[in-house]
């Protein structure tokens, strides 16, 4: 079997040889199934899918004797699909406690598995998560331009020293091919089969197709929600409004819909790895915003799809949306803490705040503009030690009062 390397494995060789469950969860087509089968391929075991009718009626209505079946010399057994049963957290549990000494369970499920089996209820204490995105940035130049790959992990380390140290970031270089690059990412996304197509029409097939059963299987027969079409036009209202703050008020006119619906399928949309939604950063100033969140994507190329725009970078009038879903993803890939965005009652902003333990971090996404008043009134009210700045036109660090801020390319994340 052909496979194309993913960051996950290394998270998850630490945890195969532990007791616990392991529970892998993402969007559909992330590349679970081929995970699943290349860990199989590594460490052996059994593999099986609850897609397949006889294997879910054993798992649901006879699970000693299912996992009887599996028990092989190497200890592991990989579900495949769990969100095709009802009672996956249940069986799991009794499955945990009655062969964990023996059986390895290594489990994977789309978005819809935690909303409709509730999985986490029965499972506290015996599982770890992971969730498989679409390839982020780097795993998307690890497959498309392996030689580019080490100079950009450098980039990556450098930026990331700026951050704890204040060391001056590493001088680009490359950035006509790292852009290239960056642009097909921004335009087609990171969804492995989609990466792998090399033909734009058969790229564009495929984003579709993955619209489409997901509405058909996530939506439709996972949960149920039998008014498609009006669930359609409300993702469809979200693509077009990316990285805007979202008014329930102003999609229940557009829509003409009920608040407890967009609430519902919001909710949905966040629980099965569709969106993100982007929360405001509260500090201690009274006329910053305290509710209203901001809309991404977890995949800018279906995002594109949904709105039947391919057009190159230089073309789009969303061009500065796109950079700016595409730092969010990668902000969120590569920090383990919390982003919020600024804004004031004045309209005043910042795109993104990291928060790092005691430190904040103001992150501003530039297309081709200047700096604003808002990124400015920032800095000068909370002091943060650095700042970074992602822009085409300026490379280096300025110091702003008493931060620090970094002027770097935008693929330099």
């Amino acid at each position: 079997m052909e496979y194309y390397p993913r960051k996950i494995e290394e998270k998850l060789e630490k945890w195969i040889k532990r007791k616990e469950a392991i529970i892998i969860k993402g969007p559909r087509q992330s590349g679970k199934t081929t995970l699943l089968l290349h860990l199989r391929e590594k460490f052996g075991g059994d593999y099986v899918t609850l897609e397949d009718d006889e294997m879910l009626n054993a798992f649901e209505n006879a699970p000693k004797q299912f996992m009887s079946r599996f028990m092989n010399k190497e200890g592991i057994l990989y579900i495949d699909e769990a969100q095709y049963s009802k009672k996956a957290g249940k069986t799991i549990k009794l499955l945990f406690d009655l062969f964990s000494d023996k059986l390895k369970i290594i489990v994977t499920g789309s978005g819809s598995f935690d909303i409709k089996v509730e999985v986490g209820k029965y499972l506290v204490g015996r599982t770890v998560y992971f969730e498989l995105f679409p390839l982020d940035f780097e795993e998307f130049l690890m497959w498309k331009a392996k030689d580019l790959h080490k100079i950009f992990v450098d980039y990556k380390e450098s930026l990331a020293s700026f951050i704890r140290q204040g060391d001056e970031p590493q001088h680009p270089a490359f950035e006509r091919e790292f852009y290239n690059l960056l642009e097909e990412y921004l335009i087609y996304g990171g969804f492995p089969a989609v990466v792998k197509e090399g033909d734009e029409d058969t790229k564009k097939e495929l984003l579709k197709n993955l619209t489409q059963t997901y509405l058909e299987k996530d939506i439709f027969f996972f949960l149920n929600i039998r008014h498609l079409e009006k669930f359609r036009n409300f993702l469809k209202y979200l693509s077009f409004n990316t990285g805007s703050l979202l008014e329930i008020s102003g999609v229940m006119r557009e829509l003409n819909m009920d608040y407890r619906t967009a609430e519902h399928y919001l909710s949905i949309l966040n629980s099965t790895f569709i969106i993100s939604l982007l929360p405001p950063f509260q500090g201690s100033l009274t006329t910053e915003l305290k509710k209203s969140r901001r809309i991404y994507f977890l995949d800018t190329g279906l995002r594109n799809s949904l709105i039947n725009n391919f057009l190159t970078l230089e073309s789009r009038i969303d061009r500065g949306v796109l950079l700016e879903n595409f730092i969010f993803n990668e902000l969120r890939s590569n920090f383990d803490c919390k982003i919020n965005y600024w804004r004031t009652t004045g309209k005043a902003e910042v795109d993104f705040i990291l928060n790092l333990g005691d430190e904040i971090v103001p992150v501003e996404v530039k297309s081709r503009s200047k700096l604003t008043r808002g990124f400015l009134s920032f800095l000068r009210h909370y002091t943060p030690k650095v700042a970074i700045v992602f822009t085409e036109r300026e490379f280096g660090v300025k110091v702003m009062g008493v931060t620090k801020v970094a002027f770097v390319p935008h693929f330099f994340i």
